[in-house]
């Protein structure tokens, strides 16, 4: 679908843009929220009327964000989860999750969609990400996750948390069985060669 822009996308475009995105997209999303407007030359008339307005209500949502970059910058994004002893999360810590968080520890509302973070949080430890609060004003933020208080001072030390696998390889070891088939049948072979053998006459 062929829009127009009303507010800057990171990744798509600035106000006054014409680009082609997906229909789904724009319907769902871009539309319904003021984001953009369907192309026409209607439309076009349209967007060259309200262009000033726009540009300025695009400044004053800058500001806003620039305010409050600060306490995002600080927020200490702590996160208790429960882990195996191999440090993989029961679950994991989604968008949604640190946007939860930011606004608890911070008071900064954002939507999970401002949260750059890509794949969920799976295991322990501490990760990068960034918390777009505007287009133009991105904040890096580290989100520290483990299982107990003393793990998140360990990670926020830059301490590197080791696991234990000894539990793993023991029970492995305790389960293993013969490669093949054919090692089946050479086991057997042996202990029946052995059972038919004479004992040795003193």
């Amino acid at each position: 679908m062929k829009i127009i822009l009303t507010e800057k996308i990171t990744g798509l475009g600035t106000i006054g843009d014409t680009v082609e995105v997906k229909t789904g997209y724009a319907r769902n999303y871009l539309l319904p929220n003021n984001k953009a407007l369907r192309w026409s030359r209607e439309n076009v008339a349209l967007f060259e009327a309200q262009k000033a307005e726009l540009q300025a209500r695009h400044e004053n949502a800058r500001k806003a964000a620039e305010s409050k970059v600060d306490a995002v910058k600080n927020a200490k994004m702590y996160m208790i989860r429960q882990a195996g002893d191999t440090g993989q999360l029961y679950g994991s810590v989604s968008s949604r999750d640190i946007a939860r968080t930011l606004k608890e520890v911070a008071n900064v509302e954002i939507s999970s969609a401002q949260v750059m973070l890509g794949a969920p949080i799976k295991s322990i430890g501490a990760f990068d990400t960034k918390i777009a609060l505007h287009p133009d004003v991105i904040v890096p933020i580290k989100v520290y996750v483990a299982r107990t208080n003393d793990e998140i001072e360990a990670l926020v030390a830059g301490k590197v948390l080791t696991f234990g696998t000894k539990k793993v390889e023991e029970e492995s070891e305790t389960k293993k069985e013969p490669k093949d088939e054919a090692e089946v049948k050479e086991t057997e072979v042996s202990a029946e060669s052995e059972k038919s053998e004479p004992a040795e006459e003193k």
